[in-house]
């Protein structure tokens, strides 16, 4: 029996409707092949079934189908002497590339504003002006709300004064307050 006449599950046609609906989105479908296509990948019962649906189409393609046919296969022993260790990834052109053991991450750009003043605002007007001041209106309004309504939400912006004083915070935009 060839590999076209296994059947596939479920999985195997999620797969395929999933890639097709990338290729959609990059255009190389059009919505009614899309449609079609889709339809024909949910209601395919073999390999064989679904192998004509990305006929024409680049990679990706789904990954039962096996590794795509490369024009001149090339023994790796030309590459690396017999006694030469290859790594892991070397012996299956296919396989995943290793992770990186550490990524540097980029250094983030501190925010204009500063933790001193935004905590000094949040304790000396406890009505969430620090807040505001930061950029983060909603949580202002929120403290400006709760002050108002109860005398003892005064204590929410006094004590979130106290913690950007001591820990710094973020503005809206994600970036640390200055020192």
């Amino acid at each position: 029996m060839g590999s076209d006449e296994l059947r596939i599950g479920t999985a195997e046609r999620e797969e395929a409707a999933r890639l097709l609906a990338d290729h959609f989105g990059m255009g190389r479908i059009t919505p009614d092949e899309y449609e079609t296509r889709v339809t024909d990948a949910y209601a395919a019962i073999t390999l064989g079934d679904l192998r004509p649906l990305f006929r024409d189409l680049p990679q990706p393609h789904p990954g039962f189908f096996g590794a795509p046919p490369m024009s001149t296969p090339i023994p790796m022993a030309v590459y690396a002497p017999p006694t030469m260790q290859l790594p892991a990834y070397a012996a299956d052109p296919y396989a995943p590339p290793a992770p990186m053991p550490y990524a540097p991450s980029m250094p983030v750009p501190y925010s204009p504003r500063s933790k001193t003043v935004a905590g000094v605002l949040q304790i000396v007007l406890p009505f969430g002006i620090g807040r505001f001041y930061t950029g983060q209106t909603g949580l202002g309004l929120l403290q400006l709300f709760a002050v108002l309504c109860t005398g003892i939400g005064v204590l929410w912006p006094i004590i979130d004064g106290i913690v950007l004083l001591v820990n710094g915070g973020m503005d809206a935009e994600g970036r640390p307050l200055r020192p």
